[in-house]
Parts: C-alpha cells; structure tokens; sequence
C-alpha cells in the first residue's frame, strides 16, 4: 500500500513516533525553510493510523524495528549490534535485538520464543503486537517516509557522540534528555513539558528525540548504522539511522 500524495503543502510535515500502551504517541512538527514548529502530541490508536493521517506526514522517525530478520542470531540484526558498540556500556542495555519475522507473525509466547531461536523475554513478547502492526503495512516504497530509529541513538547525537550520564527511567536521565532537546530544538517544550494522560513522560522524551532526527533526515544529515545495509526477505533495509 503505498502512501497517498495530496497537493503538495508549503511546509513539511514530521513525525516522530513511538509506540506506548495507547498505542503510537505521535510528536509532529511543521518545517518551513529552515523553521521547526512542533505541535502538540497525539496519541493514535493503530499504526494505520498514523499513515493515514492528513495532511499525510513526510518524514516518520520510527521507533520499531522495521526491516525484520528472517533467522535468529546472536545479538540481533547488524544495526543492533552496532548501535550497541556505539553506545558503549549502559546505555546499550537501551537497544533489543529486533525479532525474526516468524516471531512477529506467531500467536503465542511459546510458538514466538522457538521461531526467534529459544530467546524471546516476556517483555519483547508484549512489544511483538506493535512490531507486527508495522510489519503488516511496512513495503520498501514506504522506506521513503518511514526511517526506523533509536531515542537513545539520537540523545547521542545530540549530545555530540557522547553517551548519557543517566538513565530514562530516572527523573535525572528524564531531565538530562529534555534539557538536550529544550537547548537544541526551540519549542520542544510543547511535547516533553506535556501533561498528557495516555503517554508517560518518557514516551513524550523519546518520541521528541525521534522528532529531532526526522528533522535530521529532512536536511539529510543522518548517519545510517551499518553503513551499507542488510535487506531482509521482504526487500526492506535493516537499518537504524541517527
């Protein structure tokens, strides 16, 4: 299904958006020349959602796995271990092995775990439903707009390739990750400063982080890990950009 074009609009839309208990917690801006205005979040209840969405978003920064391995291996895909290496110890605790494509189509734990080589957490388990909303809609002609990122690859960026004192789960790691996006990005403060009932403070921080690298990825300015990307079966890149 490929993505419907309108009239083109005089500003470009971005998205960045992660997925929460809600469903996907959208943080949306306008760019206009070289001007980012970000609106207030939303939360969509399907990834579907989020595709039809009108005016139709230009740029989604996505945090879900999108190009998905076919067999388990050992520590993921080449982006997850390489973004592991670039984060250097803990903050790589931050980065799951994206599951196999079996594991994301199977519809129970146990039938899950044994497609994703014996390895599966109860944890990956309960994210394996939005994993498989993206798989469900996810085509190599969507990798145009739709770029799976990383909120804690794209802290590290904006903190100059250097990893983070704390922890998101902290209020210290919280506050240290919305003073980079406050410093950086001029009216950030309409989504990480949201008092929004169905996403946590951390959902609002990571899916600001994701905005910020939308934003990157208009001016092209990402950097893409691994360099030169793997394909999975389906024809779409296994890739992680920041």
């Amino acid at each position: 299904r490929a993505p419907h074009r309108g009239a083109p609009l005089p500003y470009r839309t971005l998205a960045g958006v992660v997925p929460c208990p809600a469903g996907w917690l959208a943080a949306t801006a306008k760019l206009q020349g070289i001007s980012v205005s970000p609106e207030s979040p939303q939360v969509f209840s399907t990834f579907l959602e989020v595709l039809d969405y009108k005016p139709a978003f230009q740029i989604i920064a996505l945090f879900a796995p999108v190009g998905l391995p076919g067999e388990p291996g050992a520590g993921g895909r080449t982006c997850d271990r390489e973004a592991r290496r670039l984060l250097g110890w803990p903050r790589s605790g931050a980065i799951s092995s994206a599951p196999t494509r079996k594991a994301v189509s199977a519809t129970t734990y146990e039938s899950a775990a044994v497609a994703n080589g014996g390895r599966l957490s109860i944890v990956s388990w309960n994210g394996i439903r939005r994993i498989r909303e993206v798989a469900a809609e996810m085509s190599p002609y969507w990798q145009r707009t739709i770029f799976e990122v990383h909120p804690e690859l794209s802290f590290f960026q904006l903190n100059d390739d250097q990893a983070l004192k704390f922890s998101k789960r902290t209020a210290a790691g919280r506050e240290e990750r919305a003073a980079l996006l406050r410093n950086r990005m001029p009216g950030i403060e309409r989504v990480v400063d949201a008092r929004f009932r169905r996403a946590s403070a951390a959902h609002l921080i990571d899916a600001a982080a994701c905005l910020w690298t939308a934003r990157r990825l208009v001016t092209r300015a990402v950097s893409r890990l691994p360099e030169n990307p793997e394909w999975d079966d389906e024809g779409l890149r296994m890739e992680i950009v920041r």
